[in-house]
């Protein structure tokens, strides 16, 4: 392999997008003297990114540079935390759609507190990864709950570490048992949206073996995924993927990690300290990163025996792939089947804080009268990296109707004008890292809701939550008055 394949390999297939440009001289600035190195542009775009590739799978997060002259292919990396994200749409392809299951949320899953269930749907979850033609699922991430105001709080599992931890293993167990990896994620202590991708996360040494590596060590030890993204903060003071001590001495030498370990997109600053650190593939890629580090090796700044280590990580995960397999994927997979694992696993993880007069479950109930915006216009998961393209969702009025209650039509008919047009004057949403804000509540009169709550034999009320920098954060409660004359 040459000294530039070698580059290439470790550095994403990408977007071919470039480093910007430099900034121009200010008015009356005299320019630099002939012969004067001008001060190089940054080797990659700073700050958090989604990725979103049309090589080979249209939606994908990323690709790794193939070298077909040696027979090695490029596997093709994708989000999904709680369902592969990929277009449901495809150039030249105007019939058919490709959608995929959206399993309940991390913190979903763990309320189940059943590793079994966990990884019944990593099975499925990996399932629909490799009939779509990914190799590796950018998931499941598993930082902890240390701010209830967390953006991505929903993708993560707890505020337990040893939970978290245990969660990890059994669906990336499931995961893999399908012939793909996955990547765990973020790779430490990035557990808040606020500048997260510049902010230095101060840790004590016992609270980061105790809490923030905890759960990394026990999914490492007892699943061995094929990959460890590591993450956009700092780390007492220095970028997590440029860190020998972490991702060398602590994952490979004291946990036995076999994978290797790449960038968030865009993470990190400096390629030859990555290398150097053991974070062995820098995504999304550019050509400026390769040319870099073909650069660091010429001048002594990096070894090429490094490189070479990076490089066969790399190489032991690509020979597992389907990619590498000439796997033949189907591009359809069972998405009923696999519809009817998501929908066991949310019941199973649902909890029921309150059951005051066994109002549940329901028995003799013929009618609802339904309140709260979500009780209609249902918010399916978080926004970002962590969305879905799914092909449908169900909200509780259409619920409770399938199941044969009939639910309040002057509330029916209230809610849906009110949220249609509400949700037409809102602003748009900054892209997807950020949803259009929620619409407020719709304000029904006092003794309009006592009437209509009367006239019927349940009153269900929908309340939802807020919506943090970044990424939404929801959840829904339900709360339910049998035979009510009064709220």
């Amino acid at each position: 392999m040459t000294l530039e394949e070698k580059a290439k390999l470790v550095v994403g297939a990408g977007r071919g997008f470039g480093p910007p440009p430099p900034p121009p001289s200010a008015p009356g600035s005299t320019p630099p003297a002939a012969g004067t190195p001008a001060t190089p542009p940054p080797a990659a775009p700073a700050g958090p990114m989604i990725g979103n590739t049309e090589q080979k799978v249209p939606g994908a997060a990323g690709n790794t540079y193939a070298i077909p002259r040696l027979g090695i292919p490029s596997i093709v990396v994708s989000d999904g935390p709680a369902g592969l994200r990929i277009n449901p749409k495809r150039k030249g392809d105007s019939i058919k759609t490709y959608y995929a299951t959206a399993f309940p949320v991390g913190t979903l899953l763990a309320s189940s507190w059943d590793v079994n269930l966990v990884k019944q749907v990593g099975v499925a979850f990996g399932y629909e990864v490799h009939e779509y033609g990914v190799d590796i699922l950018l998931g499941p991430g598993l930082n902890i709950h240390r701010n209830p105001l967390g953006g991505r709080n929903f993708e993560y599992f707890s505020e337990d570490p040893l939970m978290a931890g245990q969660m990890t293993a059994a669906i990336v167990n499931g995961i893999q048992s399908n012939g793909v990896g996955t990547s765990i994620k973020h790779f430490v202590a990035n557990n808040q949206e606020t500048h997260r991708n510049t902010v230095n996360t101060i840790v004590s040494e016992r609270a980061m073996r105790e809490i923030y590596l905890r759960g990394f060590e026990i999914a490492v030890k007892a699943s061995q995924p094929w990959t460890v993204m590591s993450s956009y903060n700092k780390l007492n003071g220095t970028y997590t993927a440029e860190r020998y001590d972490l991702l060398t001495t602590i994952l490979r030498k004291e946990w036995g990690f076999k994978g290797f370990v790449m960038t968030d997109w865009g993470g990190g600053r400096d390629q030859v300290a990555q290398m150097n650190a053991g974070n062995d593939l820098v995504m999304p890629g550019n050509p400026n990163q390769a040319k870099l580090l073909i650069d660091a090796v010429n001048n002594k700044t990096l070894d090429e025996k490094v490189l070479d280590q990076n490089v066969e990580r790399i190489l032991n995960i690509i020979l597992l792939s389907p990619a590498f397999k000439n796997y033949k994927y189907s591009n359809a997979p069972d998405l009923k089947k696999d519809a009817e694992v998501s929908r066991m696993a949310a019941a199973q993880g649902m909890v029921l804080l309150k059951n005051n007069g066994n109002s549940l479950p329901f028995n003799s109930v013929k009618s609802a009268a339904l309140y709260g915006n979500t009780s209609y216009d249902l918010i399916a998961g978080g926004t970002g990296s962590g969305d879905v393209n799914k092909a449908y969702t169900t909200s509780l009025q259409t619920g409770l109707q399938n199941a044969g209650l009939s639910v309040n039509s002057t509330l029916l008919n209230s809610y849906t004008a009110y949220i249609a047009d509400a949700k037409a004057k809102r602003p748009k949403g900054r892209g997807m890292f950020q949803a259009p804000p929620p619409i407020p509540e719709l304000v029904i009169a006092t003794a309009d809701l006592t009437q209509q709550a009367a006239d019927n034999d349940i009153a269900i009320i929908t309340l939802v939550a807020m919506q943090v920098k970044a990424l939404t954060v929801n959840w829904i409660t339900t709360i339910t008055f049998r035979q009510p004359k009064k709220i």
